[in-house]
């Protein structure tokens, strides 16, 4: 459905936004662009809009090239994170507006307005101004905008990113759900982590305006293809050391702090190099289940906090590295022993954050 080829974009002639990326979104795909600010994510999907332009490369829809189409041209719809929408209008001027530039008025365009309102949910309020209208239910309106004249592809951009916690996890499930039910592709912009896992079928993790890691959520949370990805997704420890051997995809770690530990080496991560070990709360086990893991250190309790489900511990290993261990039960006691498989460690060279062109599914 979209391809791009080797696009980058720099706004100063020195240094890149986006340097060299090779890109391929499917039709009826999600797929989420995910990372820090200034990592290249939002300058990627204003270059697909036609709002910036690449400096090199190009970008096609449906074996097209965009490189000369301007951004009217190119059917397809966006929803910003200020939605955009013109507060002047009802919501139903709202959404006939992208129909009448287009050539649709009267009943046809009263009819499109009808099925896009019911659509996101917001029957009976064609009539409201926007400044009438909740956070969410503009943002909907925005969505509805979007999708009304039947786009090739829907790009947002941070659309949730002005709404609290309780709506903006709401509205994700409804996002999800209107993409499923109309086909649409999607290309959407966020910081968020949680949202990328939650809405996406496959997601691209941007740093420094390269892309680190392309894949599905699970391929992304579980096998992170460098420290960048592994740090970045969700909750992770980090513990520096050294490389002392390595075998096939497996590799013996000495800790700082002393201790010895096994992990999958990844990338070109080899003895004497300087390396940090991942690994994730919830894969350390502790004290009895601990026992018969390969990986076994000793650490002091900082702190512990209760979650309900679970329990978070904040611990100590020697030398000073901190871990959070997630644990199903409170634990008592100064001293805690902990373990983990070695499948569930990744040993990263340090710094590593190496453009991966992954491509899982």
């Amino acid at each position: 459905m979209v391809e791009l080829c080797g696009v980058s974009k720099s706004y100063d002639g020195v240094s890149d936004a986006v340097a060299g990326l090779d890109l391929t979104v499917r039709r009826g795909e999600f797929l989420t662009l995910l990372g820090p600010s200034g990592s290249g994510k939002t300058t990627t999907l204003m270059m697909l809009a036609g709002f910036e332009e690449a400096s090199a490369g190009d970008i096609r829809l449906a074996g097209q090239s965009l490189m000369r189409k301007p951004p009217h041209r190119r059917n397809m719809g966006v929803v910003f994170q200020n939605y955009a929408l013109f507060p002047h209008m009802t919501v139903a001027e709202n959404l006939s507006f992208p129909l009448s530039v287009r050539g649709i008025r009267g009943a046809p365009a009263k009819e499109r307005v009808g099925k896009a309102l019911a659509l996101v949910n917001l029957d009976g309020l064609g009539g409201r101004r926007i400044n009438q209208l909740s956070g969410g239910q503009q943002q909907r309106v925005a969505l509805a905008r979007a999708l009304i004249f039947d786009p090739d592809l829907v790009l947002m951009d941070e659309p949730l990113g002005a709404l609290d916690r309780q709506l903006r996890e709401k509205l994700q499930v409804e996002i999800k759900h209107i993409q499923r039910q109309t086909g649409v592709t999607v290309i959407y912009v966020t910081h968020d982590q949680s949202e990328a896992l939650a809405l996406s079928d496959r997601i691209a993790v941007f740093a420094g305006g390269r892309l680190q890691q392309l894949g599905s959520p699970r391929a992304i949370y579980d096998t992170p293809a460098n420290a960048f990805v592994a740090g970045f997704i969700g909750e992770n420890n980090a513990i520096d050391g050294t490389v002392m051997e390595r075998a096939g995809d497996r590799c013996t770690v000495k800790l700082d702090g002393g201790g010895m530990v096994f992990a999958r080496a990844m990338n070109d991560v080899g003895p004497g190099d300087r390396a940090t070990v991942t690994i994730r709360p919830e894969h350390i086990a502790t004290d009895d289940d601990a026992a018969a893991l390969p990986n076994r250190l000793t650490a002091t309790i900082d702190d512990r906090i209760y979650h309900g489900d679970h329990s978070k511990i904040y611990a100590s290993l020697p030398g000073g590295a901190r871990v959070t261990i997630r644990s199903p039960r409170a634990r008592g006691g100064d001293r805690i022993d902990i373990g983990w498989a070695i499948d569930r460690s990744f040993a990263f060279a340090a710094g590593d954050t190496a453009r991966v062109r992954g491509g899982g599914a």
